[in-house]
C-alpha cells in the first residue's frame, strides 16, 4: 500500500467588515479551531494575522493546514459562525447575535515558491560605514522571479547557510504579498456571503465562556413548501 496522501489547504477566519465584537469572536474561534485541529492530528501554521482595533481581537487570520482528510474536518467549520452573547465592548448594545466567516482560500499551491523560480547572487558582506566584513563573497541576494521579490542575507560567514536563510525569508515575503493581494477580494466575497448565510451557521457558540451551542435543524419550512407545491400540481 502507498503512503497516505497529505493535503495542504489554507483557510482564513475573518470578521469581514464587522465591528469590534466580531473581531473578538475571530480571536476566540481561532483558539477553538486550532484546538480542534490539534486533536485531529492536523499540522498548522499561522501565515498572517490582521489585528483588530481593540486589544486581543483579530480582524482576520490565515492558517495553513496539512493532514489527511482535511475536507471532512473543514466541512464542519467552513461557512458562517455565530456567537450569541452580550458585547464585551458595548454592554448596553441590544444586539446579541454576531457573525464571522471561515473560508478556504483556493489554489494554495500559489503560496509555495519553486526552487527553479529563484536566482541567487553572491556578494560581499558589508559592515558599518561600508567596510567589508570579510573578503569572501558570502552574502546572498535571492530573487523570486515571478514576483520580483528580493532578500539580502548576510547573517552567516557561510554562503551555503545564507542561501538557506535567504530561501526561507523569500518564502515568507512571497506568502505575505500573496495574502495581501487576496485580502480585498476575500472581504468582498465575505460581505456577499454573510448577507445570504446569516440564518444558516455551521457552528454556534454562546455566552462569555464561549460554550458550543448545539444546532438543531428544522425542516418545517421545507415540508410546507413541498406540500404547497404538491397541492398546486394536483390542482392543475
Amino acid at each position: 500500500m502507498g503512503k497516505p496522501l497529505i493535503n495542504t489547504k489554507i483557510i482564513q477566519i475573518t470578521s469581514g467588515r464587522g465591528p469590534a465584537e466580531c473581531c473578538w469572536v475571530v480571536a476566540q474561534i481561532l483558539k477553538r479551531f486550532l484546538e480542534a485541529a490539534s486533536n485531529k492530528g492536523i499540522e498548522y501554521k499561522i501565515l498572517h494575522r490582521e489585528k483588530g482595533i481593540e486589544n486581543r481581537t483579530l480582524q482576520s487570520v490565515s492558517i495553513q493546514l496539512k493532514s489527511e482528510n482535511l475536507s471532512r474536518f473543514l466541512s464542519q467549520w467552513t461557512g458562517t459562525i455565530q456567537w450569541i452573547g452580550t458585547s464585551t465592548f458595548r454592554p448596553q448594545n441590544k444586539r446579541k447575535n454576531w457573525f464571522i466567516g471561515l473560508y478556504e482560500i483556493r489554489k494554495c499551491e500559489q503560496f509555495q515558491i519553486l526552487e527553479r523560480d529563484i536566482t541567487y547572487q553572491a556578494t560581499r558582506s558589508s559592515g558599518p560605514g561600508g567596510q567589508h566584513v570579510n573578503k569572501v563573497s558570502s552574502a546572498i541576494r535571492a530573487t523570486h522571479l515571478p514576483t520580483k521579490t528580493q532578500v539580502l542575507v548576510m547573517d552567516s560567514r557561510s554562503q551555503h547557510q545564507n542561501k538557506k536563510i535567504a530561501r526561507a525569508r523569500l518564502q515568507e515575503k512571497v506568502v505575505e504579498l500573496q495574502l495581501e493581494a487576496l485580502q480585498s477580494g476575500i472581504k468582498d466575497q465575505w460581505k456577499n456571503h454573510l448577507t445570504l448565510q446569516r440564518g444558516n451557521p455551521v457552528q454556534v457558540f454562546k455566552g462569555s465562556d464561549f460554550k458550543k451551542n448545539r444546532i438543531v435543524k428544522h425542516y418545517k419550512k421545507q415540508r410546507c413548501a413541498l406540500k404547497n407545491e404538491l397541492r398546486e400540481q394536483l390542482n392543475n
